[in-house]
């Protein structure tokens, strides 16, 4: 049984409780588990200290972030009706013991030079605390939300974007402090001296434990802010006019969702979406290093600060357009916004495909939009799920529909690390890397829009009783204030075609 402090019922709000205190709540712990995003500062370390022996070093050191993401989306789908009964404060509780006990095992995987138990502390562990951290403040936002779920979810979810812009400074002037900062000599280069590897094997071992005694407190801020709001409770506010086709007031279970072909057509749309953006961001200062070598005029150290600098600006980028795009959803509706987001991110990779490095500028500001997008994608999602499933089990449902970031987590990294350490191999060397990638991308891209134009209202045969909502731990009265904005169109127009007549 949980503690007393973790029980869903000790989280009943009381009243006249903000629900604008549940934000940051959620955000405080999006911000701690975004830290996975800034794991492209620790490839090039690791490959130098653990993975020399490697003929594919790209490929094995993605390989801790890539098990985290599957084990997101894997750890979402099996515990999120539990997360819905247990509540959001024991589920923070468990994010947090998981997710810096990771950081911990791959502090002493680095000291025992055992770099199998890396990929296990950090990806395995770690990625249940991600998992569970992530789908926890959901379906919470969306119930004391219920008016504006896509502002609500992108201020959350924007901080699992906006992690890596703190943890990649953090964790760069950490390895850079306790000489961990360095890179595998180039090819026919003099091997680096076993007193530097020692030191900066040391030096990552001790970046990952202050790391997770730093996010251990940070995260428990999460704890005393997070509330459910009380039976009966509801906003007294109408729903923006928006994709009102697609917003119902029916709920369905997570059983019944998934033999729907709406789940699977948003499972497509998810997954390729994070596949385009993943890669990238997995990559982050590699592909800089490769596209702008010239940046660091010849220092080592420029460039990996330039190349970090990048990592920061994408994250940022995620971050922003969690929040902006998602915000934009409650007024032109998420399916539109998925057009934008898989249309124009085709085309922009198109762009940087045929342009290559001929303009860092606009290279950076294709990267900025794609990341945005990619972002949005995940932050959008959630209310996209309310407006076809209810609020009804909808953590249960976002925990089902992630399977496609664990698929994507694999896919993205996969496509970048493996096809560019080929062609490195083959003795490719700057944009030339990438250009088999982006075009797989591309495509990728291209089947999600597809996907995305398929979808319909659900049909009533999935939809629950009345009085299903019952039976769900959240109160019923949160699907009941999301008005019946299709039918009452419905109804309007056959009033007015009566009149007419």
């Amino acid at each position: 049984m949980a503690l007393g402090f973790l029980d869903r019922e000790r989280t009943i709000a009381p009243p006249g409780w903000s629900r604008w205190l549940i934000p940051p709540a959620a955000l405080s712990v999006h911000l701690a588990i975004g830290q996975a995003y800034a794991w492209s500062v620790f490839k090039k370390p690791l490959e130098a200290t653990m993975l020399t022996d490697s003929d594919h070093p790209g490929t094995l050191s993605a390989l801790p972030f890539q098990l985290g993401i599957v084990m997101l989306g894997v750890s979402a789908a099996l515990f999120g009706t539990k997360v819905e009964a247990r509540g959001p404060r024991w589920a923070m509780a468990v994010s947090s013991l998981c997710f810096c006990s990771g950081l911990a095992i791959a502090s002493l995987a680095v000291v025992l030079d055992q770099y199998w138990l890396v990929v296990v502390g950090y990806g395995f562990v770690g990625g249940i605390g991600l998992g569970i951290g992530y789908i926890s403040p959901v379906s919470t936002l969306i119930k004391w939300f219920p008016d504006r779920p896509g502002l609500a979810t992108g201020c959350a979810i924007m901080g699992f974007g906006g992690g890596a812009l703190f943890a990649s400074p953090f964790s760069t002037e950490l390895l850079k402090k306790f000489d961990a900062l360095i890179t595998p000599p180039a090819q026919g280069a003099a091997p680096l001296s076993e007193a530097v590897l020692d030191s900066a094997q040391d030096g990552i071992a001790k970046t990952f434990i202050v790391m997770a005694v730093f996010y251990a407190v940070f995260m428990t801020m999460s704890y005393t802010l997070v509330r459910v709001p009380a039976p009966g409770w509801h906003p007294g506010k109408e729903p923006p006019r928006q994709d009102r086709i697609l917003q119902s007031k029916a709920n369905v279970s997570a059983k019944n969702a998934i033999k729907t072909p709406q789940f699977w057509f948003l499972w497509v749309v998810l997954c390729f979406n994070v596949t385009a953006g993943i890669g990238i961001l997995e990559r982050a200062a590699p592909i800089f290093r490769d596209f702008f070598p010239d940046s660091g005029d010849g220092d080592a150290g420029a460039l990996a600060a330039a190349a970090a600098g990048f990592v920061a600006i994408l994250s940022l980028s995620n971050a922003l357009g969690r929040i902006l795009w998602s915000s934009t959803s409650d007024y032109l509706g998420r399916k539109n916004m998925y057009r934008m987001y898989l249309g124009v991110g085709a085309l922009l990779y198109t762009y940087v495909l045929i342009t290559t490095d001929a303009n860092k500028p606009l290279f950076l500001i294709a990267c900025i939009f794609i990341l945005s997008f990619y972002g949005a994608g995940f932050a959008t999602i959630p209310a996209y799920l309310k407006d076809l499933f209810g609020t009804y089990q909808v953590g249960a449902i976002h925990g089902r529909l992630l399977t496609a970031w664990s698929v994507a987590g694999v896919l993205g990294p996969f496509i970048i690390n493996n096809i560019a350490d080929e062609r490195i191999a083959d003795g490719k060397t700057g944009p030339d890397i990438y250009t088999p990638s982006f075009m797989i991308v591309i495509v990728l891209l291209v089947i999600a829009f597809i996907c995305n134009e398929m979808i319909r209202p659900v049909d009533a045969k999935w939809h629950e009783p009345a009085t299903a909502d019952a039976a769900e731990p959240a109160p019923a009265s949160d699907a009941e204030a999301v008005a019946d904005i299709e039918d009452a169109e419905v109804v309007e127009a056959t009033e007015k075609s009566g009149s007419a007549s």
